[in-house]
């Protein structure tokens, strides 16, 4: 198989678009197209559907997906195992987390990094931290910031970096609603996600049929739709506490207890034998990060 043939199957995958896939991956839009038609002409099926309108991957399209990240990423940790030998490593580290984590750990973390490994490039996705290691499982990203599900998935290592509670938080200037009303306060919740599926445990074992008033992708939203006084919200403390909205919110006690948000990288095991994902992970020091 030819790399650069994948690399390309794999950006028209991911963006659905050949223009933008072509732009991506520094080729003409025909080059793009004339690469994709003689990995179908070899396989002999179509990986997309396309019209005027759209593309999608068929079914075959979304088998040959997993076998083509699985390649590239075995072509990668080859060509870093050959490269380990001289002083540095160089190549590319793929990193995802959500706005809070890049700068409540992230930004240490990489500082310590770039300084033993500067011919190593970081490639940075934020987004919401519920999916964070699913994008890990999916290839998507080499190492991601999450937090630790009550049940870690199969061939995944979790390496812990903080706790924080998960707190009710509402409007500094929001109605004071009654705590023993639940099914009349607006609720707002994470779409996914540890938080989502403690909060759904909580009211089912309360008897509480919430009044959800939104759910919303990403804990920084849910700070900023509930400063706004749409309602109450649950997320970590360490969000809050980092949140440019942290005066606009406030507890909102009685606090139930959700149990611990335990935040750390996570990594699909198979992905530390490359060498630059496990300079990274190796680097982090447990006790730098979780007091005793």
């Amino acid at each position: 198989m030819d790399i650069v043939k994948l690399r390309i199957f794999c950006s028209l995958a991911a963006s659905l678009h050949f223009g933008r896939a072509a732009s991506a991956c520094h080729v003409s839009p025909s080059t793009l197209s004339r690469n994709i038609k003689q990995l179908e002409d070899s396989l002999g099926v179509s990986l997309f559907q396309r019209d005027n309108r759209s593309v999608t991957l068929t079914h075959e399209g979304a088998r040959f997906l997993v076998f083509a990240k699985e390649v590239i990423q075995q072509w990668e940790t080859y060509q870093e195992s050959l490269l380990s030998e001289a002083e540095q490593l160089h190549g590319q580290l793929s990193i995802y987390c959500s706005v809070t984590a890049s700068y409540s750990f992230l930004y240490e973390i990489l500082t310590e990094f770039r300084g033993k490994h500067p011919g190593i490039a970081i490639k940075l996705h934020t987004g919401d931290a519920a999916q964070s290691i699913s994008r890990v499982l999916a290839g998507n990203e080499d190492i991601a910031i999450a937090a630790k599900p009550d049940k870690l998935p199969q061939g995944v290592s979790f390496k812990p970096i903080n706790s924080s509670p998960l707190i009710f938080i509402t409007g500094i200037h929001a109605e004071e609603w009654q705590v023993r009303e639940w099914e009349k306060i607006p609720v707002i919740i994470p779409e996914e996600g540890l938080a989502r599926e403690r909060l759904d445990q909580w009211f089912k074992l309360q008897g509480i049929k919430p009044a959800i008033y939104a759910e919303v992708k990403g804990n920084e939203a849910i700070v900023s739709m509930v400063s706004l006084g749409f309602g109450v919200g649950v997320v970590p403390q360490i969000v809050v506490d980092n949140s440019p909205l942290a005066e606009r919110v406030k507890r909102f006690d009685p606090q139930p207890d959700l149990g611990p948000y335990n935040t750390g990288l996570c990594v699909l095991e198979k992905r530390l034998k490359s060498p630059i994902v496990n300079a990274f992970w190796q680097q982090l020091s447990i006790e730098k990060f979780v007091p005793d």
